[in-house]
């Protein structure tokens, strides 16, 4: 199979498209045959080894652990092993491939075990926007919310970054939950956060909100550039700071994604896609997300037909 292979910490040139080994999968996995994955702020991080903490956890001098990054793949069910219940050959899937410091999406075929972050796609969505963002940004924003905001309906709620893959999801979930929402992002996004349900917009290029005196009950940094001191002034008496990742007790679970996929079907969560690239362009969408500007998310391509 093809896939995006990663074989030392650097620039988006050390992505490089190569055939590999076609996975089998084991007595409790799913092969699937990946028609759509994203590139994440997580995936730039990792093959940069920026911070230098990911090197204890992939490999000092290169990595080690895995070497085809992508956080999540969308696509169908080509075979199961022996005892797999739960899913079957043809099922149009979803998932996260975080197995272990172990991801994948970047592939052809990814192998997943049947208990793993794994539900059949919403049918309301393609397979690229299935893969663009849901189990990635979503879920973070998500587990992140639930964690550290315990969030009420009525609420003030701020969510810092709302442009991105967490900061999207962030605001439309705030809002399901019956949260007064304000985003924060720049001018040029500022339409789009209104169109995903934020009651206010702030664009950080004009304004700085902890200066407004406007309190909030829970302050959300979906991009992880602020820090709690500098948040506290803007917070009500209770109020609390919470950053993007601070899952806390929660975990990444399948329930957790047909959450998500509920939410979805009901029409009150959508993935806004920035850009889409073809396999063969990884590094490219790569140098795109590095630049810090991406509205939403950014969706690779795998192929096998153009399946949509």
């Amino acid at each position: 199979m093809k896939a995006i292979v990663w074989t030392k910490y650097g620039s988006p040139d050390v992505l490089q498209l190569k055939d590999v080994e076609k996975p089998v999968p084991k007595d409790n996995e799913v092969l699937i045959k990946v028609f759509a994955t994203s590139v994440t702020i997580g995936d730039i991080k990792i093959r940069k080894a920026d911070p230098i903490l990911v090197r204890f956890y992939f490999g000092l001098l290169r990595p080690t652990r895995t070497n085809i990054l992508g956080f999540e793949i969308s696509g169908e069910i080509e075979a199961v092993g022996k005892d797999v219940k739960l899913f079957k050959k043809g099922d149009q899937v979803f998932a996260s491939t975080y197995t272990g410091f172990i991801f994948g999406g970047y592939a052809e075929y990814k192998c997943l075990p049947e208990d793993g972050v794994l539900a059949m796609k919403p049918a309301n969505m393609t397979y690229e926007e299935a893969a663009g963002g849901v189990a990635s940004g979503a879920l973070t924003a998500l587990l992140s919310l639930r964690n550290m905001g315990n969030i009420q309906s009525g609420q003030k709620v701020l969510i810092n970054g709302a442009s991105g893959s967490v900061g999207t999801a962030a605001v439309q979930i705030a809002k399901y939950y019956g949260a007064e929402v304000t985003g924060v992002c720049s001018t040029t996004n500022l339409e789009m956060v209104k169109s995903l349900g934020a009651d206010k917009v702030i664009d950080y290029t004009k304004e700085d909100f902890t200066k407004s005196g406007e309190l909030y009950d829970f302050i959300f940094d979906a991009v992880i550039k602020l820090s709690k001191s500098k948040c506290r002034k803007a917070l009500t008496p209770n109020g609390i700071y919470g950053r993007a990742g601070d899952l806390g007790k929660e975990k990444l679970s399948a329930e957790n994604l047909i959450f998500l996929k509920e939410l979805i079907e009901a029409g009150k969560l959508k993935m806004a896609i920035d850009r889409i690239y073809p396999l063969e362009q990884t590094a490219e969408a790569h140098r795109y997300v590095e630049k810090g500007h991406k509205k939403g998310n950014v969706v690779i391509i795998v192929g096998h037909n153009g399946k949509t």
